[in-house]
């Protein structure tokens, strides 16, 4: 009990000093994760919608592949990203493992079928004949689209949020591919794991509180927009 009482008091203590090392460890955990969760809604969102509007052969194995991407263990994207960036490995001339670029790769591919999923069930949640109704009125097939990915903007929230939770908060990904280095990738979770093999437990804690004051600020920030946009 004393210890988790000393993590706390470090974890205020870092955070009202501004200590320089968790500030930027801080900043680059964020930065990582939320342009892994942009390029992830960009491929999601896109990839669902197709997915959800269209009818093709083979259409089923496709919806069962993006729900079994959900669960994607971490520690196997982070050891296909890391064989993929090895010197040897298919991408291993663009010279980016380990590196904050890596990091973002492996992020967005745990993330991607994530947001993937929940757009096609939100896509598909949508009344069958409201596609209908809107190209009736004279929309083109893009507007369309953008008016169906209006309607479903409440669990797109939702996903971004997913996506956003899966990515700041994993670490076999982070710490295969960016290898942890002291000031240049060493994020929130990797730190953690970190200072608990060096046997450092009130510092743990302090970064493990951290991370969840920063997940809790970020999903606020979104649930607030959701909320002010749920139909009254």
């Amino acid at each position: 009990m004393d210890l988790i009482i000393e993590g706390i008091k470090k974890a205020f203590f870092l955070i009202f000093t501004l200590d320089r090392e968790v500030l930027g460890i801080t900043l680059l955990s964020l930065k990582v994760s939320g342009l892994a969760t942009l390029i992830s809604l960009f491929i999601g969102i896109s990839v669902g919608t197709a997915v959800a509007l269209s009818r093709f052969p083979g259409r089923q194995l496709v919806v069962s592949l993006i729900n079994t991407g959900m669960g994607l263990p971490p520690v196997v994207v982070g050891l296909f990203v890391t064989i993929f960036l090895w010197r040897n490995g298919p991408l291993g001339f663009l010279e980016i493992l380990y590196t904050p670029t890596a990091m973002i790769l492996a992020q967005t591919v745990i993330a991607a079928p994530i947001v993937t999923g929940i757009t096609l069930a939100a896509i598909q949640h949508l009344p069958a004949n409201l596609r209908l109704q809107i190209l009736a009125l004279g929309a083109t097939r893009v507007q369309m689209v953008w008016l169906l990915v209006k309607e479903a903007r409440l669990p797109l929230l939702a996903a971004v949020m997913a996506g956003f939770g899966g990515v700041i908060s994993e670490v076999g990904a982070s710490i295969m591919v960016g290898g942890n280095i002291k000031g240049y990738s060493r994020v929130l979770t990797t730190a953690t794991v970190m200072e608990t093999s060096r046997g450092n437990f009130d510092i743990a804690i302090a970064l493990g509180i951290i991370l969840m004051i920063l997940t809790f600020l970020v999903n606020a920030i979104l649930t607030q927009i959701q909320q002010r946009e749920r139909p009254r």
